[in-house]
């Protein structure tokens, strides 16, 4: 039997950044950037098959006031389409930074400027972000 993996999103209205935890649940690895279509939650399903995802956190970004962002209400509904489809817990976690601390990485870790523009490197490491500090914070419990 496989061990199961945890699925991080970072949600857009365009796009969405996905990342996968290793079979032991200890780091976070970018896995791709998909577009938000009529396709996504078949693509999703199909990934949390194949890769056996047993949990999936999905950023929410909230404001500083940590009431609800504009796009917290589509969240929420993607987060019940999501749950309902693929019957999967799906737990909403903040992720305020994680665009802006994914940007600052790869302009470390990547020294070509026109790969460093491709907002689908962002994005899926924005994922990764939000995977990194869930990892954490279950470790400190």
């Amino acid at each position: 039997m496989e061990e199961s993996r945890i699925l991080a999103i970072d949600y857009g209205k365009k796009r969405i950044g996905l990342a996968i935890t290793d079979p032991l649940k200890l780091f976070a690895i970018p896995h791709s950037t998909i577009p938000n279509d009529s396709k996504t939650i078949n693509y999703l399903a199909l990934l949390i098959k194949e890769k056996f995802v047993s949990e999936v956190i999905l950023g929410n970004p909230v404001k500083e006031s940590v009431e609800d962002s504009e796009l917290s209400k589509e969240i929420r509904k993607f987060k019940e389409d999501l749950e309902q489809f693929c019957s999967i817990e799906t737990t909403l976690v903040d992720e305020r930074y994680s665009s802006e601390i994914a940007f600052r990485r790869i302009i470390e870790t990547t020294p070509s400027k026109k790969k460093r523009r491709n907002k689908s490197l962002i994005d899926k490491n924005a994922a990764a972000i939000i995977l990194e500090d869930y990892l954490k914070m279950q470790n400190n419990t």
